[in-house]
Parts: structure tokens; sequence; C-alpha cells
């Protein structure tokens, strides 16, 4: 296929959605890490960002030349590989936040959990794909369920309930196109509502904390609540227009916590209001509207389950990231795609981006 015809036949819709975030992302970083950048004299945070979302593109270029089907013949490698790193966190991981989830190399860190959703992706849409014909009844599903097990306990123990929570929402959406019956859905959300006391028995005290204050931000205004109720105000005081880049007192006076990463989003609500919330939001929407299209139009069961696992993953985590800022769900730790700073995250979701565009790419190269 050459050059013309992949960009005829690229899904131009995503790539400008993702375009857009991305630079209205750098600008929401630059203007949540001003006072750092006015102490320190660099823009450190908005650099590395810029650097790897170049990487990040010329991965999603590159990967156009190949096949989304090869991925298939490297499943079995890609889990062992996650399971290697996952364990490597519990030993070599570096501590940030009362969380173990980094490896650090040299000056550089990357999050292992984050491209552990790129390869259980991969690996859960192979394995399905192999026995798709014989998933009929619910015990068909037990293997299923019992290989995602291992990489999501690993997560859980470092502790990531944010992640460990996005690997169900892939399987849940994987499951659910591969003709898993509502009724069984019904039945493991009993159980599930059953299981909760053990649920809660595990969960670490900040987790606990966490739930508490989202039902009751009150509960511990200087504490576990401080961030949602700080959020909620500077969405709040943004108004219909917002109060304009780099003018959101919350954000630039430094009462809004982790407002580069996790609550990036309030502070695009305090600058840009109402108007720039809902620009965002519609660009998330072109993004999961063409990751579903994409899903539906696969030529084949491993393409449909790639796609559906990828748009699953965005679905759940601008849900959970925007309900957490605005105090209607609890904080959980979920970047919000391709706005919050984070280079693992970055190019994790671009990737993911270059898994849509090739699966949407080879099924028109299949027409030809």
């Amino acid at each position: 296929m050459d050059l013309k015809r992949i960009l005829k036949n690229l899904d131009w819709w995503l790539i400008t959605a993702v375009l857009i975030l991305m630079g209205c992302g750098l600008g929401l970083i630059d203007s949540a890490t001003h006072s750092f950048a006015v102490s320190t004299g660099k823009a450190w945070h908005v650099q590395r960002q810029s650097m790897f979302m170049v990487f990040g593109l010329a991965i999603v270029t590159v990967s156009l030349a190949f096949d989304y089907r090869v991925l298939k013949n490297y499943a079995t490698k890609l889990y062992i590989i996650n399971i290697i790193l996952l364990l490597a966190v519990m030993f070599v991981g570096q501590s940030q936040l009362g969380a173990q989830r980094w490896i650090q190399i040299g000056s550089m860190s990357f999050q292992p959990s984050e491209f552990a959703k790129v390869f259980l992706i991969i690996c859960l849409a192979t394995f399905m794909d192999k026995r798709i014909e014989w998933l009929e009844e619910f015990k068909d599903y037990l293997p299923v369920f019992a290989y995602i097990l291992v990489p999501f306990i690993l997560v859980m123990r470092q502790p990531d309930l944010g992640t460990s929570l996005t690997f169900i929402a892939i399987l849940i959406g994987m499951i659910f196109v591969s003709g898993f019956k509502y009724k069984w859905f019904f039945r493991m959300g009993l159980a599930f509502v059953a299981l909760m006391p053990a649920f809660w028995m595990i969960l670490k005290d900040y987790q606990k904390n966490r739930i508490r204050v989202f039902l009751n931000p009150e509960l511990d205004p200087f504490g576990s609540g401080y961030h949602v109720i700080q959020s909620k105000i500077a969405i709040g005081s943004g108004g219909f227009l917002g109060k304009g880049w780099l003018a959101g007192t919350q954000s630039q006076l430094n009462f809004l916590p982790e407002n580069h990463t996790d609550f990036i989003f309030a502070v695009a609500g305090e600058e840009f209001g109402f108007i720039g919330t809902v620009f965002i939001i519609s660009m998330y929407m072109i993004i999961i509207w063409r990751g579903i299209a994409i899903a539906l139009d696969a030529d084949d069961t491993f393409g449909m389950l790639l796609a559906t696992g990828v748009t699953s993953m965005f679905m759940f985590h601008v849900m959970v990231n925007i309900g957490m800022t605005a105090g209607i769900m609890p904080v959980t730790g979920v970047p919000l795609p391709f706005l919050s700073y984070g280079v693992s995250s970055l190019t994790t979701n671009l990737m993911l981006v270059a898994i849509l565009l090739n699966i949407k790419v080879k099924k028109q190269n299949l027409q030809f």
C-alpha cells in the first residue's frame, strides 16, 4: 500500500482530535506549572512532554508500515514481559506519593503499569480471538478472567487502584462484544456487591479515605477531601468563559494539588470555563466515536477486540478523571488522556491510537 493510499485512508477525525487535545494539554501543563517554571527558570514539564509527544507521534507514523495482525505472534512474549516488569516494580521500584509504581533507569523513570494496559489489550485480544468460537457458556469465560488475574493482582499490590479498574473496564468491553450475555453481567454485578465487604478489607487506608470523602468531602477538608474541594472550586469559579490562560487563581496560587496531572481538567474549567470544558469533552467524544466505528468496521475478530479494548480504556479514563475532578466519582489517580502530564501515559495513549489507525488503514487495504 503506497503513501497516498495510507494518507487517504487514515482516520483524520481521530488524528485531529488527538492533536488538538495534545496541543491543549501542553498549554494547560504550561499554565499549571507556570509558578514552578518562573522559580526555576525552566519549563521542564512542557519540554519533557513535548519531547515524548514527538517520540510518540514517530511511533504512530512508523506503525502504519506494519500490519496489526503481527501482534498476535508476540502476545505470549508480551504477556511474560508484562509480568516481569510488574514484578520488577515490587523489588526495584521507586516510591512516590505512597505508592511503588515507577522504575528508575538513570535520570529517567517510567511506570510499567501504564504500558501494562497496552500489553493487556494485545494479549487479551489474542487470547480471546483463539477461543471466540467456544465462548458460549459462562464457564467458557473463566479462562479469560484467569488470564488477567495475575497482572491485576500485581498492579493492585503497588497499589494502583486506577489501573486495576482500567483492566476491568478493558475486560468488560471485550467480553461484551464477544457475546457475553446481559444476565451474566447482572449476576456478576450482584456478586460484586456481595463481595464488597471483603474488597473493602484489602483496600489501603488512603483508598478507604478517598471513598469516604467522595461521599462527604467535608469529612476531611484539609486531608483526603482537599483535592476534590479545591477542584470543584476551580471548575465552578471558571464560570461560562473562564478566567483566561495563566489567570486561574486556584491553580496559579497552588491551592489545587496535582494540577498538572490528575486534576488538569480543573485547570481547564477554571481558565476556559464551561465553553472550554465542553470543547475538550467533544474531542474525547470524537475519539470514542471513531474507536467504536473502527471496531465495528474491523475486518477480523482480532481487530474488533483490539479496537474495543482501546476504546474501552479511553472511555473509562475520561469518565473517571472528569467525574473525579467534578466530585461525582472517587479520586483514583487516573490521568486524563493526552491532557495530563506524564510521559509514560502519553506514550501509552499514542501507542493505542497507532493500533486504532492501523486497524482502519489495513481494513481499507484489503478492499483494493
